[in-house]
């Protein structure tokens, strides 16, 4: 069984060497719609796949830390990557060039090590994350599976690569998340949710 949370969030970016000059040359932003699909072939004590209020505590999270933030290409000129830490409070720094598809895959790779880590609490079992699909228009979207999301002819993601600014990491209701992921530790979520 698939189960299906959706997270809206804004974020501004450039897409280097993309086909339009815009997209390339501009920061521009996009209302972004994050569809997370999840799967087992077990339903927990309460008959459900995984808890939607689970989700809140760390899925959430993650995702909202690219909500009004700047999305910025390690990779970029060194000057306007300055800039942009200089004169934007809220940014996330990736590896990749930050494209829809790139994404899609972040996120995937972020998710997949959370569920890994996390401890169920309800009798969930072998909970799965089936995709990823990330809307950056009202007609375009990616979507992700797990063989894109470790395919290193798409680009390694290193997850101590990601940096989250001062501002983002402030907000974040369990500051501790980032450094348990980091080092693999054991995530516990209280029984309520």
């Amino acid at each position: 069984m698939i189960i299906r949370k959706l997270y809206e969030f804004e974020n501004a970016h450039i897409v280097r060497l993309c086909g339009s000059k815009r997209c390339r040359t501009s920061i521009h932003g996009h209302s972004y719609r994050c569809e997370i699909l999840l799967s087992s072939n077990f339903l927990d004590e309460a008959g459900m796949v995984y808890d939607f209020g689970y989700m809140k505590l760390g899925i959430r999270e993650l995702i909202d830390s690219f909500d009004h933030a700047v999305t910025i290409y390690a990779r970029d000129d060194t000057s306007y990557i300055a800039d942009l830490k200089k004169h934007s409070a809220r940014w996330v720094q990736i590896p990749l060039n930050p494209s829809a598809e790139q994404f899609c895959r972040i996120f995937f790779v972020l998710i997949d090590r959370l569920l890994s880590l996390t401890q169920m609490q309800n009798g969930e079992r072998e909970v799965k994350l089936h995709s990823v699909i990330v809307h950056e228009t009202a007609t375009g979207y990616a979507q992700c599976f797990r063989e894109d999301a470790y395919n290193a002819q798409m680009g390694e993601i290193a997850l101590e690569e990601i940096e989250f600014s001062p501002a983002v990491r402030e907000e974040w209701r369990q500051p501790e998340l980032w450094q348990k992921l980091l080092r693999g530790e054991k995530i516990i979520y209280p029984k309520d949710c």
